[in-house]
């Protein structure tokens, strides 16, 4: 049993706040990512968008595809349409051998906003959550068919964010949906990591280690701030320089068996949070926190 460290090149290219990395590119981001010891990146959108051509660019830098954000519209689509619509990414990923597509609903979210705070975000019913639910297996089940789990992300400044969202999410759906478990996000959001884990740990397929900054959370809440304001303030962070404890994670993660990959996805302002140091630091203290689980690391792609 092992587990595999990829990134995500949000702290060189941000797809929300393209002027906050302009003076990074994509190219840097898995270079860098490569030379400090990643194995694996989540697509971005400053990557080739072909599959032939996202193959020549990962395997320039000897870097493995480890999953990507697809942005989900099942609240307002039906099965049919969402299918067509993420069709592409799909076949792509699977061409690719992907671990997951990492799926969020993206229809009523703030998340993008930034003149909207974060705690206006849409909160369903749990009524709504479980028909929301019961579609989204349709699709992870048509996903698993093609070759590709369907790895659900719960997100600051959508429906499903706390506790109570993550828990009617999984409750309602069937075990083709997985759970895309963002330790930063969770605790952002309210959430518990100990009782996530406990509950849902056989559904956790794709992990990102995402640490916050609890000032800057506690600022953004009380100030009705924006996500992205809280993203330029710095409440994300790289494992090891914010307030979760990655020792009492990668324990469990070993309890469970867990034998995926761990993501850092930590966007921040890099003229704050430089990302070759920021991810070198992170990267380096997950290396220390699955040593002391007992995790294997591999270290190809």
């Amino acid at each position: 049993m092992s587990v595999k460290i990829g990134i995500s090149p949000i702290a060189w290219q941000n797809d929300d706040l393209p002027d906050l990395t302009a003076a990074y590119t994509m190219e840097q981001a898995l270079k860098e990512a490569r030379e400090i010891g990643y194995t694996g990146v989540e697509r971005g959108r400053r990557m080739p968008q072909d599959t032939e051509g996202l193959r020549l660019f990962l395997e320039r830098f000897e870097i493995a595809l480890c999953g990507g954000w697809c942005s989900g519209n099942l609240l307002i689509s039906d099965v049919a349409a969402e299918q067509a619509s993420i069709a592409k990414q799909v076949e792509q990923f699977a061409a690719l051998h992907a671990p997951c597509i990492v799926y969020a609903e993206c229809f009523n979210t703030v998340q993008g906003q930034i003149s909207v705070p974060v705690n206006n975000r849409p909160k369903l019913s749990r009524p709504e959550v479980h028909a929301y639910g019961r579609k989204l297996t349709e699709i992870a089940k048509w996903a698993a068919d093609q070759g590709v789990t369907l790895a659900y992300h719960h997100h600051m400044g959508a429906f499903i964010e706390d506790q109570e969202d993550i828990d009617w999410l999984m409750e309602s759906s069937g075990p083709e949906v997985t759970l895309c478990f963002d330790t930063g996000h969770l605790v952002f959001g309210g959430g518990d990591i100990g009782t996530t884990m406990n509950r849902w740990g056989d559904r956790i397929h794709h992990v990102h280690f995402k640490d916050i900054r609890p000032n800057v959370v506690r600022d953004v809440r009380e100030n009705n701030r924006s996500f992205l304001d809280a993203v330029v303030a710095g409440a994300f962070t790289v494992p090891g320089d914010g307030c979760i404890d990655f020792k009492d994670v990668a324990a469990r993660l070993k309890a469970m068996a867990y034998d995926g990959w761990i993501i850092v996805e930590a966007e921040q302002d890099p003229a704050n949070a430089p990302p070759y140091e920021y991810s070198k630091k992170g990267y380096e203290h997950i290396l220390a926190v699955c040593a002391e689980a007992g995790l294997t690391v591999a270290d190809r792609p």
